[in-house]
């Protein structure tokens, strides 16, 4: 799957060819919006931060155990059994942090965003989706639009409306390969999917994925994805964590 391409016609009298733009680079009207209502960046938390080890306050939303039980198989692939518990608690956290969202959806969203990765070819997950430009990599367009087609399989049965679903579908298209956020809840499960890689169980297993040792994974947590965090209760927690991981992994020593 390739990012769509949406021909331009330049001024004919001027002579110019017609180019091709790639979605990212055409106008994106909600994450205008988006970029509007929250300027300030990182967006400032209203609600209690909790900046305490994750492993302290799992995400007992009791309600959601039905969806997880109708993607058992979808855990099973990429470590997704420990990602996207995790994940679900920090998006539990932000969503405290961030009373105005709409806290059902970011929980949904982000236990499901990761579930396509079932429904793709198992063999080029990590030597695709895990080196060189990866966020541009065809397999995480893949496992995005499958990650959809589970949504779309599994919540009418438990009750969510074909609105829910939709709104749903939107933010899982696009996590990884859409650049910016179109919403606050799509901000918010952008970075509980982000923020449980500083976790020790997150070190320990992304690092893997990206052929790093924890050390070189750690700083590149620090570079490149604290600086890719959307909200200033997500930079908060993810420093406490990475603060946490490197005293633990004594990764200052062992580099």
């Amino acid at each position: 799957m390739s990012t769509p391409k949406t021909p331009v016609a330049a001024d004919p009298a001027a002579g110019a060819e017609i180019r091709a733009v790639t979605d990212t680079e055409a106008a994106d009207a909600p994450a205008d919006a988006f970029a509007a209502e929250y300027s300030v960046r990182p967006i400032p938390a209203p609600g209690p931060v909790d900046t305490t080890p994750i492993s302290t306050t799992p995400a007992a939303v009791e309600e959601l155990d039905a969806l997880w039980k109708a993607v058992v198989h979808e855990t099973r692939t990429r470590g997704n059994d420990i990602h996207l518990p995790i994940s679900l608690a920090f998006a539990e956290r932000l969503c405290r942090a961030y009373p105005e969202a709409d806290a059902e959806m970011v929980r949904v969203a982000t236990l499901l965003h990761d579930t396509g990765w079932a429904h793709v070819d198992e063999s080029r997950i990590i030597s695709e989706g895990f080196a060189g430009d990866w966020r541009k990599a065809a397999i995480r367009y893949e496992h995005e639009l499958q990650g959809c087609n589970v949504a779309r399989r599994v919540l009418p049965g438990l009750g969510y409306s074909a609105a829910f679903v939709e709104r749903i579908c939107e933010i899982i298209d696009g996590h990884d390969t859409r650049p910016v956020a179109r919403s606050l809840e799509d901000a918010l499960m952008r970075d509980a999917d982000r923020l449980w890689r500083f976790d020790q169980a997150g070190i320990a297993l992304a690092s893997s994925w990206f052929a790093m040792d924890p050390a070189t994974y750690t700083d590149r947590l620090a570079t490149e994805i604290v600086p890719e965090l959307i909200t200033q209760a997500a930079v908060d927690m993810a420093t406490a964590d990475l603060n946490r991981s490197n005293a633990l992994l004594k990764t200052g020593v062992i580099r």
